[in-house]
């Protein structure tokens, strides 16, 4: 049989790529837990809704007014459940919808920060949420559940860099691993940048529209927990650098190349 030794001149192939929604492992685990949690609705329906009255977000919890109201899990609850009604949901379309915006932006942010840094990130936006919704909700006995406050942070932290030349939402980019961990913008330079503030106009103006109309989603009556939504987008667009592993660049001007002050990429 011939022989045909490759040629020394032919260019050599190029590294494959990954996908750019590719689900890396932490955030396929978070997706998975949230999966699991909700196999409570097999339960008999008192245990099930014990379990959200012990893990849901409910304001009057901490209402010190109350004499003879008690809700499942004492004490402990008031302190676990600022995290653990985030991992509860509705409906599958509720964990549907969730999901969806987590899949290019919590899919970025996983890479970037890494799975312990991921988890904590998300524990802190849903806390950051809960209180926004404890404020504005203060002696309310509804629960609140679902990953939305938490949803709302990894869009928030994710715009820092999105738009940077090479990241997942520029319009020139590598493969997954190097678009999420392009040098992040400063919270300054973000809030100066076009592309920044259209997301921002738009984000902000869908949730209070929410807010203004009642509009829900996932049915069975729900509304949308708008403030908490703030509550988590503004704990994750503040607090990103204290998570971000990646340096930035010290140069301003360099920083500015990357992406100008319109948003062209």
């Amino acid at each position: 049989m011939d022989s045909h030794p490759e040629s020394p001149l032919a260019p050599p192939p190029e590294a494959p790529r990954e996908p750019i929604l590719t689900l890396p492992p932490a955030l396929t685990a978070y997706i998975l837990l949230i999966a699991v949690i909700h196999l409570r609705v097999l339960l008999p329906p008192e245990w099930e809704r014990w379990t959200v009255d012990a893990f849901g977000f409910i304001p009057m919890r901490y209402d010190s007014t109350l004499l003879d109201i008690s809700f499942p899990g004492g004490e402990g609850a008031k302190v676990w459940t600022f995290v653990t009604y985030s991992l509860l949901h509705a409906n599958l379309t509720h964990i549907g919808f969730n999901v969806l915006w987590l899949l290019p932006f919590g899919s970025a942010l996983a890479r970037r920060f890494g799975a312990t840094r991921f988890f904590v990130f998300m524990a802190v936006t849903a806390a950051a949420g809960a209180l926004a919704h404890l404020l504005t909700h203060e002696h309310a006995i509804e629960r609140m559940i679902g990953a939305s406050a938490s949803v709302s942070g990894t869009m928030a932290a994710a715009i820092r860099f999105a738009f940077v030349k090479g990241s997942f939402l520029s319009f020139n980019r590598g493969d997954a691993e190097a678009a999420a961990k392009v040098p992040a913008l400063s919270l300054w330079q973000a809030l100066r940048n076009g592309r920044v503030l259209a997301f921002l106009a738009i984000w902000f103006g869908v949730n209070i529209l929410f807010g203004a109309t009642s509009l829900s989603l996932g049915g069975e009556g729900t509304s949308v927990a708008w403030q908490a939504h703030i509550g988590g987008f503004l704990a994750g667009l503040l607090l990103f650098s204290l998570f971000d592993p990646i340096p930035r660049r010290r140069d301003d001007a360099a920083d500015a190349s990357s992406v100008d002050q319109s948003g062209r990429v």
